[in-house]
């Protein structure tokens, strides 16, 4: 197996390119820098593309290792031949591989074990036989022998049908043909357990539910496995067994022998309902839960993504509101640098609906720190928080708005060391506050101190592969850190141990080192921090901005390698370095055409490759760009909406809070989010919602109805424009 081919042929890219990111990786590259820094070598690649790259030859590696470690199983065994050999080696799925290797694997003791072992080989391929010329019983008494166990005629019989069942079972081509079948024509049947049906009542949708296993969608799956772990379900599969058993019938010679047809009809019938349909169905539910799985693992990632790149609102001065009842509103007031200020309890909110003394505090706060915007979290209390903010809000004629952000993991992170550590005076509910307003300030720089399972934009996290889901979560949060880069000296240790080339340890020693000896004037003073050597400088250097440092390219992504390269071509197009320092060249696009040379001419004139060439022309211009200027801001409010107030046909813009599935689901400003089934995004078919849809857009919904005792609200997006 060329694993080189299979990534080019899968990924519809060249060869060479497959192996210069083989090379790259082996070589402990990661893959932010790589697709940042070596792009002429990849040719481009994006890192979503190198990430699939990344998995896909891990997967094939791991399958690699598997082949060997069978083949030397079987050569073990005595039974390896060549053309077993060549079938193994071209093994291009586990699944195969394992088909193939399933007669040859170590098993425990079987009853068609036990029967070879009391010498029926013989007898189970008489029944095999076409050429069969005596009656079976009359071949079976042959095999007779009560020191053996075989003391008669059907011990017999029945030991020869329990080997030739089991051989049944184990070939690689019944197996193949088999599964396919049933995936083709299956369905999955669902139905609720009687004895359970009062508490299963969420469920009640899968109460009598039959769908064909090839069409039925990710999300339902996931929920049945939950119905089903929550043993509220009763789950099975429903195939054409009889056309099974016709196929296994005449790949075994049914019919073809008077003598030895009913026993081997009934081999066949045995092998299929005792062996090979149980096992079928467990690899089918694994695949299409795998399957499953994968797919929201993929949104839970791209809605993660889109989350953390939510464009910060800088500048500004935060009140963060942590909502409550019992325990009251926590406050927390946080400066443009994201410091707090102040910090106070408020109990506006039932039971003890002290309105005016909370609201008096607001405004003594507000005035006091000159606070731009309110971040509410949309947790417990929190549409009876936006009514008095809003009431307070209109009353006061402060100009000051709100915005509610999403408050997930915010308890977690509450709670935990990390918090305990940054703000050891708060508590925790005072620190969930402060949260909130920098969530609203830097959203990247605060999310990435929670576990990504426990932000919330994904479904069914906790019943996934949770090593995989990690993986996944980890590798997002990677990305968008090193998209964005970090200021080295004011990046907490959460956020660096995101950077390229740099590990937990490693951006403790950062911290640490930062708080020993003051902020880095340059980048390469890194390399004095303990155990950050020059393979971590080059893969980290490019993502870690250092503003107001002796060197001006420090403040940009242009990596320190291309230092000369960049300086050689600001003086080429005599543009001056202090440029860098306030704000860029604007004008640097403008230089290289009045200077007559092309990108190719340019970049051969500097020895670097084009793409490098664009992305310092690209750094020049703006230093630093922040790749998340480009989304929408978040939707600040004055004033608030009750579900009462919503009538259908009525057109609103809201906020994309999550994306699943089946649709999305929008913020339109009455705390309950409103749903926009996937029939509803477009006026076009859409085959899922990330098509058309981003978490954080702003987009101009429809109100279809709204139900609410169930506090249900159904959106469109479709033909919206056409209205507007």
């Amino acid at each position: 197996m060329n694993i080189t081919e299979i990534l080019s042929r899968e990924l519809g890219i060249r060869p060479s390119q497959t192996e210069s990111v083989i090379t790259l990786l082996d070589e402990g590259n990661t893959v932010p820098f790589i697709a940042r820094y070596r792009k002429e070598k990849t040719g481009g690649l994006n890192d979503e593309l190198l990430r699939s790259l990344e998995e896909r030859l891990r997967y094939l590696r791991n399958l690699e290792e598997r082949k060997a470690s069978i083949l030397r199983s079987i050569e073990e065994q005595g039974k390896l031949s060549e053309a077993l050999r060549q079938e193994i080696k071209a093994a291009d799925t586990a699944v195969k591989l394992e088909d193939i290797y399933r007669p040859y694997k170590p098993k425990r003791r079987t009853r068609a074990m036990l029967a070879r072992e009391r010498g029926l080989s013989g007898l189970s391929e008489y029944l095999l036989s076409r050429s069969a010329s005596r009656p079976v019983p009359e071949e079976a008494e042959r095999y007779l022998d009560p020191e053996k166990g075989v003391d008669s005629v059907e011990a017999a019989i029945a030991g020869a049908k329990d080997i030739l069942a089991e051989q049944i079972a184990d070939n690689a081509g019944f197996r193949a043909w088999i599964r396919q079948k049933s995936y083709r024509y299956g369905l999955l049947l669902s139905s609720a357990r009687e004895e359970k049906r009062p508490e299963a009542m969420v469920y009640e949708s899968y109460f009598a539910y039959s769908e064909p296993l090839r069409r039925i969608p990710g999300h339902r799956i996931l929920a049945l496995n939950r119905g089903e772990k929550e043993k509220l379900l009763t789950i099975r599969i429903e195939v054409p067994e009889e056309e099974i058993l016709r196929y296994l019938k005449e790949h075994c010679h049914v019919g073809q022998n008077v003598l030895t047809s009913p026993y081997l009809e009934e081999t066949v019938r045995d092998a299929y309902r005792r062996l090979i349909a149980p096992s079928i169905e467990t690899e089918l539910r694994n695949e299409l839960s795998e399957r499953a799985e994968d797919g929201a693992i993929k949104v839970f990632g791209s809605n993660l993504m889109q989350l953390l790149m939510q464009p910060p609102i800088s500048g500004k001065t935060v009140l963060g509101w942590d909502p409550g009842f019992r325990t009251g509103c926590k406050i927390a007031i946080v400066d443009a640098t994201g410091k707090v200020l102040d910090t106070a309890v408020i109990y506006p909110t039932a039971p003890q609906n002290r309105v005016r003394e909370a609201m008096e505090l607001i405004e003594r706060l507000i005035r006091k720190h000159h606070v731009d915007i309110i971040s509410l979290g949309n947790g417990t209390a929190s549409r009876e928080s936006e009514q008095i903010i809003a009431d307070f809000l209109r009353r006061s004629r402060l100009p000051v708005q709100y915005v509610i952000v999403n408050e997930a993991g915010a308890s977690v992170y509450s709670a935990s060391q990390l918090a305990t550590e940054e703000f050891p005076g708060l508590d925790v509910g005072q620190r969930s506050a402060v949260s909130m307003a920098r969530r609203l300030q830097d959203p990247l720089a605060e999310l990435v101190k929670i576990d990504p399972k426990s932000i919330g934009v994904g479904q069914y996290q906790h019943d996934m592969n949770q090593t995989k889901l990690n993986a996944q979560l980890s590798s997002v949060v990677s990305d968008c850190v090193n998209r964005v880069g970090v200021d080295v000296n004011t990046a907490s240790a959460a956020l660096l141990s995101y950077i390229s080339g740099i590990s937990r340890t490693l951006a403790a020693n950062i911290v640490k080192y930062r708080e020993e000896n003051g902020s880095f004037e340059r980048r390469r003073d890194l390399l004095k921090v303990p155990k950050l050597g020059p393979k971590a400088f080059e893969q980290c250097a490019g993502f870690l901005r250092i503003h107001g440092g002796r060197e001006p390219l420090d403040a940009s992504a242009v990596h320190p390698e291309s230092y000369e390269s960049a300086k050689a071509l600001l003086h080429l197009l005599h543009c001056p370095e202090g440029a860098l320092r306030n704000g860029g060249i604007a004008d640097i696009e403008k230089r290289r055409k009045e200077a007559g040379l092309s990108v190719q001419e340019l970049a051969a004139q500097l020895g670097i490759g084009e793409f490098t060439l664009q992305d310092i022309l690209g750094e020049l211009q703006k230093p630093g760009r922040d790749p998340r200027e480009d989304v929408p801001a978040p939707v600040l409010r004055s004033d608030v909406l009750l579900l009462a107030d919503l009538k259908p046909g009525m057109l609103l813009k809201g906020t994309v809070r999550n994306i699943v599935d089946f649709g999305a689901f929008v913020d339109i400003g009455v705390h309950q989010d409103g749903l926009v089934h996937i029939s509803q995004l477009a006026d076009r078919f859409v085959k899922h919602p990330l098509d058309v849809v981003k978490l954080g857009d702003i987009v101009s919904v429809r109100v279809l109805s709204v139900d609410t005792e169930k506090k249900k609200i159904s959106l469109s997006m479709k033909g919206i424009r056409a209205s507007l």
